[in-house]
This record gives structure tokens, C-alpha cells and sequence, in this order.
């Protein structure tokens, strides 16, 4: 009796460890076939978002074809200089939206146009960014450092270049670019750059493939004091009122009698060809963060996109 009792007690306890293992293993499957499809329904809303994004784009496109059909000039009054309003996005059950808005890169300082067409250091240039560093509060020393990382030699600028030399003793070690460089993000490698610095002078800059001119009618408040030396606030607040309406009814008259260097109406004018467009697209918990840079041939000529990135400019 008392082996029966044993047999029987074995057989209970097999039975509760095989109903253990059973239940462990469907609930092990449950928990896998639920990330799986988790996954596989942000993918399918990544993937949506994204396709979201490059038809906004291409609406921006059209945009700006059509501006640069219908005027000569580009100010902030203009219809791309909006804000994109939120725009739903029809998922069905899921909510979704999308929003952004376009810069115009040319209302910037192009760092690129520091090295001209020869190679070689464009000194009214690198004045120039040194006021504008000056202006933000900023180490004008990074106008030199600037320099040295695009241009195409290991021959250091005194007294703020930085080579190579410099450059490979960091820990990690790195080099210089030198070449123009692609996206102002590279600006963060530089000796001395910190955050918070890259953070400031971010929203004044921009990496374009070509020298470009600043467009006065959109350039930031801290870009146009940097023009001359003898800019001032005062000065600026009424050059933005002045443009406010339409932009500057003739630049040229305008700023013929605050530009103390003549080989500074080289780098003006007030039409632009580079804008950069942001675009956030949120479908349930899925957010898509998608840039590109737009180039605009002249006379409105058809609208190229040369750059996209996401999640970062």
C-alpha cells in the first residue's frame, strides 16, 4: 500500500511539474508572440511615418517651385516661411499627425564659405564669424578652428588653429576633416566645443555644398548684426522692423550706407537656393523626426533634395 501511495505521489508530482513547464512555456511564447507583434506594428508605423514625411516633402517642393515662380525675392511674410499646420494622419483607429516647418539655410552663415574657390582662407569671412561668435558670447577663437578643419592643408592657423597634431593627442584620437564640410554636427568635434556653445550657435549656421550669399530679408538678428563691425542692436531692431512687412524694399540702398567694407555686398543679396525642411510625424507612440535640405534652381526652376537625414539635422 504505502509503495502505491509512493507511485501515486511520484505521478502527482510529475503531473504538477509537467503543468508547470507547460504553463511557463505558453506564457514564455505569449510574452514572445506579443513583442513580435509590437514590433512588427512600429515597424509598420515607422515605415508609414516615413512615407508621410517624403509626401510633405514633396508638397514643400511644389511650395517652393511655385514661390520662385511667382517672386524674385524670399522673405519670412511668404507662404513656406509658415509654420506647417498639424495635419492629421488617417491610420484608421490610431491617431496620427503631422507638423513642421522650413528654414531658409541662406538666412545663416555658411561655415563652408570660409575656404573660397582656390582653397584658400577667405579673410572678410572669417571676420566675419568671429563677429558673430563675439555677438553670441561666444570663443571667437572657433572662427580659426573653423578654418583650419575644411581647409585642405595640416598647416595650423596662428594664433587659433588646430591640426592634426592637436587633434589625434585627444582620447579617442581623431583627425581633421579637411573639406567642406557636410553637416554642421561636425562643428561639435572641434578643440574647446561644448554643448551648450554648439547649442547657441547652431540656429546661425549652416554646412552648404556651395558658397552662398546671405539673404538679408531672412537672416537671423545675431547674422546681420555680424555683417559689419559697426552694426549695433539698435541698428538691427530697426533693419528688422524696416524688412517685417515684405523684406527690405531695396537691400542694395539699405545696407549701401551701413557696410563699411565693400567686399561685403559680395556676400549679400535677398533671394535664397538652400532650404531646409523639418517635419515631425507622430502615429501612436511612433515618432518620426525627418530632415532634408532643398536646393531651388533659379527663376523657379525644379526643387532637388541633396540631403535627409533623421532625428538629427
Amino acid at each position: 500500500m504505502k509503495a502505491v501511495t509512493r507511485v501515486r505521489g511520484v505521478a502527482l508530482l510529475t503531473a504538477m511539474l509537467i503543468t508547470a513547464l507547460t504553463g511557463s512555456l505558453a506564457a514564455g511564447l505569449a510574452w514572445d508572440n506579443a513583442l513580435d507583434v509590437r514590433r512588427t506594428t512600429v515597424l509598420l508605423f515607422h515605415e508609414q511615418g516615413m512615407q508621410v514625411a517624403l509626401g510633405a516633402e514633396s508638397w514643400i517642393r511644389n511650395i517652393l517651385r511655385d514661390d520662385g515662380i511667382d517672386s524674385q525675392t524670399d522673405h519670412l511674410g511668404e507662404l513656406w516661411a509658415s509654420e506647417l499646420p498639424g495635419l492629421p494622419v488617417d491610420n484608421g483607429s490610431v491617431q496620427g499627425a503631422v507638423t513642421g516647418n522650413i528654414v531658409d539655410l541662406q538666412g545663416r552663415f555658411n561655415v563652408n564659405n570660409l575656404i573660397d574657390q582656390y582653397g584658400q582662407l577667405d579673410q572678410n569671412v572669417l571676420e566675419q564669424f568671429k563677429r558673430l561668435l563675439q555677438i553670441l558670447g561666444l570663443d571667437p577663437r572657433f572662427a580659426g578652428l573653423t578654418a583650419d578643419w575644411i581647409d585642405l592643408d595640416q598647416n595650423a592657423g596662428f594664433p587659433d588653429g588646430a591640426e592634426d597634431p592637436i587633434y589625434t593627442g585627444f582620447m579617442p584620437p581623431y583627425r581633421t576633416f579637411n573639406r567642406h564640410i557636410v553637416n554642421v554636427s561636425e562643428l561639435a568635434a572641434l578643440e574647446g566645443m561644448d554643448k551648450a556653445s554648439f547649442d547657441l550657435l547652431l540656429p546661425h549656421i549652416a554646412a552648404l555644398p556651395d558658397r552662398t550669399q546671405i539673404n538679408v530679408n531672412t537672416a537671423t538678428p545675431a547674422v546681420l548684426r555680424s555683417l559689419d563691425a559697426n552694426l549695433d542692436d539698435s541698428t538691427v531692431e530697426s533693419l528688422l522692423a524696416e524688412r517685417e512687412a515684405g523684406g527690405f524694399a531695396d537691400y542694395v540702398q539699405t545696407f549701401s550706407t551701413l557696410l563699411t567694407n565693400p567686399a561685403m555686398f559680395d556676400q549679400i543679396t535677398d533671394s535664397s537656393s538652400y532650404f531646409q525642411l523639418k517635419a515631425v510625424v507622430q502615429i501612436d507612440t511612433v515618432r518620426v523626426t525627418y530632415f532634408s535640405i532643398l536646393l531651388r534652381a533659379p527663376g523657379g526652376g525644379p526643387v532637388t533634395t541633396i540631403v535627409r537625414s533623421l532625428g538629427t539635422i
